[in-house]
């Protein structure tokens, strides 16, 4: 529910959050709980549950657009980083939001998890 989602509530500026780029379909924000130097989340301003609940294809190509906007910004693109979308459970997504990772600064490994 957008009203109590985490997302929509920082998106809102309900809950703080360390923004370093929006535009006006999304925000990027660092994330809490960093797996890398760089962890960056990108999340649609508008509500939606997962990636499955993404029928505009062009949305989320935005979304992986400002995630390679952030890399550049953050320093991490010439020498490399991972963009992940989790979905749903297995997937190991832990909040019911679409949101991409935009993780560097590190080397990262193969598989992941």
């Amino acid at each position: 529910m957008p009203e109590t989602c985490l997302f929509c509530r920082i998106v809102r500026g309900e809950i703080p959050a360390t923004v370093v780029a929006s535009n006006d379909e999304a925000i990027a924000f660092r994330d809490i709980d960093p797996k890398a130097p760089v962890h960056v989340l990108v999340v649609p301003r508008s509500h939606l549950s997962s990636l499955n609940d993404a029928t505009d294809s062009a949305l989320v190509g935005r979304l992986v657009a400002l995630g390679t906007e952030v890399a550049r910004r953050e320093g991490i693109a010439d020498s490399g980083y991972r963009v992940v979308i989790n979905t749903n459970a297995h997937g190991g997504q832990t909040v019911n939001h679409l949101h991409v990772h935009v993780l560097g600064g590190r080397s990262m490994h193969w598989p992941p998890g």
